[in-house]
């Protein structure tokens, strides 16, 4: 592999013009079209094929249900009678009917307006709601919601009233998500351009992993445009490639300009550039393929949102690799010793710093030093066992925006918190109105009527004024009877199908309501269930998640350790760098709970996003390794030379202090600046890859990292004889 980097960084020398040529033309192309991927973002991406799909296609197929759904809520003024909120009512309609919106199926209000179809339950306690139902799918909804939004600033003249609906709370996560970006970058990059500007002192050497970051995150948002036009991609993506391009990009950089700059004082340009593509080049594509694999194993979870986040992720890391390989290689080539040009700081030297200090204090106590370390990221991951994890919902959105707000109050007022609404569609044998069909769907609906879970049954028997299963038979026998039936029998059967709808007296983000669709779902009394509805979609979403979560770590974990057991030749390090990455982990979950669960700092109280967890954990796991291998390779090299593992581990940390801390501060503040957002779930992540970097740049790095290294000795470099590391021409990345 030597030789392979070796000759990579003579071509980025040799043809540097050309490359960064290619890269300019590569990175303007891809520019116009990272511009337009927020208008191919669409929903939450919690998406997966299963029962819950099946049976809102079957809704909308036989029985004419709609693909979209919007909400207006009015809220009735006191100081107005109730002949007025009627009449404002009445008028919304009216000029909703006239606007002409596209594919508009169907109007239901409380009142009699103008062809609604008229639901007196409608209205309670001073809120009432008219349903505009559409033949469109929500990400198809833009410009119907854009008409609607345009006449209600003029009907809120009259009176209260606000739009909400699933396609409305989409849209409105998209707009925060950009808004979020936009705050998150102006409060990143300039402190990220500071803390470079410390590690530096000049501002050629601090700019350079700042173009590079965003050269890698603008070419990933160009790719991913591509990506969308074939498929749906969360609104969640544009947040999570761009912190992740970042900082992946600054870092990779970080690391190269400084071994460049290194090597620039004892050799030409030409063999600077060699040398550092040979060595901190190697180190990134071990690092980049750690984080690549990270992502990677989300692709066994087959929910839109991991898939989706895994190619975001997975392409930007790519694009971070490649363009420190290749256009930072080729930059530095022209740059020479200009990069070290308009110094502000005056470099301090590395060595004798406070952390190396601290090191050697680790050193000489290094059992009482990794005990306390151990106690305390224990102690942290007390709170996970109170975590409670939930799909990302209306809560997602900042509290200010009237979406929520609506939504908030129409669940309170017509739903109910402690209630689940859900639908089954009975598969009989025979046609639903044939007898012996008949008959199993009313034993069928006794027994759900008496499980202790179910608060209430809607079915043929129950808008029938309780017919049985031989009376209705009888009355379709009769056509005068019949012809009475139709509009419920129409309603809620087709052809061999039945569509019954279940309310449970449990919340439907309960384990319990998980469970209780998991046992019905299937055959029942001679009858094949088909279970929609939030809870059904709940238990899909968790279902799919627990069966693979488990894939995923067996990937991360064991193809980490066979990276790192090839990085180091050694068979000790990749377990130490795995447990305690593992360590500092699940102390980062235990703090996240505290915080957003309990509301700590300011934070709006709230559960943990399903997703979080799994993300950071991918993309936390591969960062963490990042700075393993950038420490150890430099520590090991130093061993190689002298045979001390204690002279050799204080001396790499000496020489990677300043480095490696600067390029955690970068990453703790890109992700860390997602904590001043909106977004809830973009909040959470931000701050969890925050802290884990934190946790790791100071308990693990400063801590257990020095105490481990004195306790193994030489234990730390075993290895079987076949495995041992090359030559003593390896060299590390420092």
């Amino acid at each position: 592999m030597l030789r392979g980097m070796s000759n990579l960084g003579e071509i980025g020398y040799r043809y540097r013009k050309s490359i960064v040529a290619i890269w300019l033309a590569i990175v303007l192309a891809l520019s116009v079209f990272a511009l337009q991927l927020p208008s191919v973002l669409k929903g939450n991406g919690f998406v997966m094929k299963g029962t819950y799909a099946d049976v809102n296609q079957l809704l909308h197929d036989r029985f004419g249900v709609n693909k979209s759904t919007l909400l207006l809520l009015f809220e009735q003024d006191t100081n107005k009678s109730e002949e007025q909120f009627q009449a404002f009512i009445t008028q919304s309609v009216e000029r909703m009917q006239a606007i002409g919106l596209e594919s508009l199926q169907g109007v239901t209000a409380p009142y009699k307006a103008n062809g609604a179809l008229q639901d007196p339950a409608l209205y309670k306690d001073g809120l009432a709601y008219v349903s505009l139902g559409f033949d469109l799918e929500a990400g198809d909804m833009g410009a119907n919601i854009d008409i609607i939004q345009l006449e209600l600033a003029e009907l809120k003249k009259s009176g209260s009233i606000m739009l909400t609906g699933s396609p409305v709370i989409e849209q409105d996560l998209n707009t925060a998500s950009q808004e979020d970006l936009t705050r998150a970058e102006m409060l990143g990059l300039p402190v990220a351009l500071v803390v470079l500007l410390l590690a530096f002192g000049g501002l050629v050497a601090a700019g350079l992993p700042l173009v590079i970051g965003l050269i890698s995150v603008a070419s990933t948002m160009g790719v991913l445009y591509f990506f969308g036009l074939q498929m749906n991609l969360s609104v969640f993506l544009l947040n999570v490639v761009v912190m992740l391009g970042l900082a992946l990009g600054i870092d990779f950089a970080l690391l190269f300009v400084n071994r460049f700059r290194q090597e620039l004082k004892r050799h030409n340009v030409q063999e600077a550039v060699r040398i550092s593509v040979m060595t901190a080049g190697e180190s990134i594509i071990f690092s980049g393929l750690c984080v690549f694999i990270g992502l990677a194993a989300m692709l066994f979870i087959q929910v839109d949102i991991f898939k989706v986040i895994a190619l975001g992720g997975m392409t930007v890391v790519l694009f971070s690799i490649l363009s420190a390989l290749t256009l930072l290689p080729a930059l530095l080539s022209l740059l020479g010793h200009r990069v070290n040009s308009l110094m502000i700081l005056k470099e301090k030297p590395e060595r004798g710093s406070i952390w190396l200090r601290f090191a050697g204090l680790v050193m000489k106590r290094p059992i009482v030093m990794a005990a306390l370390a151990l106690i305390i990221l224990l102690a942290s991951m007390i709170p996970i066992r109170d975590m409670v994890l939930r799909v990302p919902g209306t809560d997602s959105l900042p509290a200010n925006y009237e979406s929520r707000i609506a939504f908030e109050k129409y669940e309170r007022t017509f739903l109910g918190q402690h209630t689940a609404s859900l639908v089954m569609i009975a598969e009989t044998e025979a046609a639903a109105v044939e007898p012996a069909s008949l008959a199993a769907l009313h034993k069928l609906a006794d027994r759900l009527a008496a499980d202790p879970l179910v608060g209430n049954v809607e079915s043929p028997f129950s808008l029938t004024g309780g017919l049985g299963a031989e009376e209705i038979a009888a009355a379709l026998a009769d056509p005068t009877a019949a012809a009475a039936l139709a509009p419920v029998i129409e309603r809620l059967t087709s052809d061999n199908m039945t569509l019954l709808k279940v309310r449970l007296d449990v919340s439907p983000y309960d384990r319990q309501a998980r469970d209780w669709v998991r046992s019905w779902d299937g055959e029942n009394e001679g009858v094949k269930l088909l279970i929609g509805g939030y809870p059904k979609f709940n238990q899909e979403i968790f279902d799919e998640i627990e069966a693979k979560v488990g894939y995923c770590l067996a990937l991360i974990l064991g193809a980490t350790y066979l990276i790192l057991l090839l990085a180091f030749r050694s068979v000790l390090i990749p377990l130490k760098a795995i447990i305690m990455n593992a360590l500092s982990l699940c102390a980062t979950f235990g703090i996240i709970v505290w915080i957003f669960q309990n509301g700590l700092f300011g934070m709006e109280p709230s559960n943990i996003a399903l997703f979080i967890p799994i993300f950071i954990f991918s993309i936390v796991f591969g960062l963490s390794t990042d700075y393993e291998v950038f420490l150890i390779s430099r520590i090991q090299e130093i061993y190689h030379t002298t045979g001390d593992n204690d002279q050799a581990t204080l001396e790499g940390l000496a020489l990677t202090s300043k480095i490696i801390t600067s390029a955690a501060a970068i990453m703790i503040v890109i992700t860390g600046a997602f904590a001043f957002t909106g977004v809830m779930p973009v909040k959470q992540l931000g701050v969890g890859i925050a802290l884990a970097i934190l946790i790791d740049a100071t308990i693990v790095r400063m801590v257990l990292v020095p105490s481990m290294m004195k306790l193994f000795g030489a234990w730390n470099w075993w290895a079987p004889r076949w495995l041992r590391r090359r030559g003593k021409g390896a060299t590390s990345s420092h």
